[in-house]
């Protein structure tokens, strides 16, 4: 079997946490790695962004990322691509004939990319696997008061491919029913495949581990250290654990309270330094570091050095960097929205909190701050919770949705919203 994936707007091969890359990037290549890993052949097509990189990249056996030139290479904002869904589709389609390869399903992820894969399911007359990844009447349902909203063009978008994608694979049970309400899905065209974590990359160390991280990060062992992990835009919530530590020094000052920001700014009218303005108005900015993007091997230092990691998103499909910590064996506090219920297990590996107030923000965190043996306790659980969850399990399942799909023939001459059963 080869497989067809498309991430038009961002690279596999990009560092998350900065621009468009996040967690949709790291479910993407560890997926295609295990599905490669497990006989089937990837192909996953993205939008070049620099010309050293050649159009064929090699990652490993079974797996390539192919480069499609597509606008500029560099300079195009993701509020610009779909000016370049026709450049992209042309060049995927070059592609297809100049190397004599076929591909017997396309797996598209996210709206820009499922567009493209929308029209080369007709031309390949092959099934269109969707993953949204996030969804505008959802981020716009979720988002802060201050944030922007996504555009009914972009939400339209999506609701064709609801209407027409074969199957649409989503993260968490969560995710079906936001299918359902905001875009009147079939719920028997939805399949749940939970994503995974790295748990051998990602893992607790041992005391000296922590030492060792803490001293690397120029952070004191004694510190109370709290940590955000992500892209710095209003919809991640960075925000939101500034103004909770600027309410917890208040509170006391006298708090031995850290905390480490690690990610880019994102999107059009993101900086970072609006944040460090924050920190700097709010009076914190001493106690607050921020840090450039990581590579995964260097995120487990951050890990193992934090006493508590904080997503305090307004939305997650799943929450990857929630897995990820709690692997390291440290505690997470999240916001309860999306996928984050079922990435931490409430009261056992973490604590959620409703809404993005900064008192309840402060709350939650002092709770687990102050209370030694339950944060503890909670480590240790974190780390079998998430052994739960890897990326071998997810594309195995991925592989089962593949063949399912394959085994349906589809009646190409059907209105193009009623092929797969769910037009209006």
């Amino acid at each position: 079997m080869r497989i067809a994936m498309i991430s038009m707007h961002t690279s596999p091969l990009q560092q998350p946490g900065s621009g468009d890359a996040g967690g949709m990037n790291v479910y993407v290549l560890n997926t295609a790695r295990q599905l490669a890993r497990q006989g089937v052949e990837v192909d996953i097509f993205t939008r070049a962004t620099r010309p050293s990189q050649g159009e064929v990249v090699d990652v490993e056996p079974g797996l390539r990322v192919v480069n499609i030139v597509a606008g500029p290479y560099d300079g195009l904002e993701k509020e610009a691509l779909p000016t370049q869904l026709a450049a992209f589709a042309g060049g995927m389609l070059q592609f297809h004939r100049c190397h004599d390869v076929d591909y017997d399903l396309i797996h598209s992820h996210y709206w820009l990319s499922g567009q493209v894969g929308w029209l080369l399911r007709d031309l390949w007359e092959v099934p269109l696997v969707h993953t949204a990844h996030t969804l505008a009447a959802v981020k716009n349902a979720h988002r802060s008061d201050d944030d922007s909203p996504e555009s009914e063009a972009r939400r339209i978008c999506e609701q064709q491919l609801v209407d027409n994608a074969d199957v649409l694979v989503v993260n968490t049970p969560e995710e079906t029913n936001d299918l359902v309400d905001h875009y009147d899905a079939d719920p028997d065209r939805i399949v749940v495949v939970s994503p995974g974590t790295d748990v051998e990359m990602f893992s607790p160390g041992t005391d000296r581990n922590t030492e060792r991280s803490r001293r690397l990060l120029g952070i004191p062992l004694d510190a109370e250290l709290v940590a955000f992990v992500g892209r710095l835009q209003q919809f991640k919530g960075p925000q939101v654990l500034i103004r909770a530590t600027a309410e917890m020094v208040q509170r006391n000052p006298g708090r031995k309270l850290r905390v480490i920001i690690c990610g880019g700014a994102s999107g059009a009218a993101a900086t970072e330094r609006q944040y460090m303005e924050l920190a700097r108005e709010l009076g914190v900015a001493r106690r607050i570091r921020f840090l450039d993007p990581r590579p995964p091997e260097e995120l487990v230092t951050i890990y193992q050095a934090a006493d508590i990691v904080a997503v305090p998103s307004y939305n997650e499909s799943f929450g990857l960097v929630a897995m990820e910590a709690q692997a390291c064996g440290t505690p997470v506090v999240a916001a309860r929205v999306g996928g984050l219920p079922v990435a931490v297990a409430e009261g056992e590996t973490g604590l959620l909190v409703d809404g993005h107030g900064t008192a309840d923000w402060a709350d939650a965190l002092e709770s687990l701050l102050d209370d030694d043996d339950t944060r503890l306790r909670m480590a240790g659980e974190a780390v079998q919770h998430a052994a739960n969850f890897s990326w071998s399990a997810s594309a195995s399942q991925l592989a089962s949705v593949y063949n399912e799909a394959l085994a349906v023939e589809p009646d190409d001459c059907a209105p193009r919203g009623d092929r797969a059963g769910g037009g209006k």
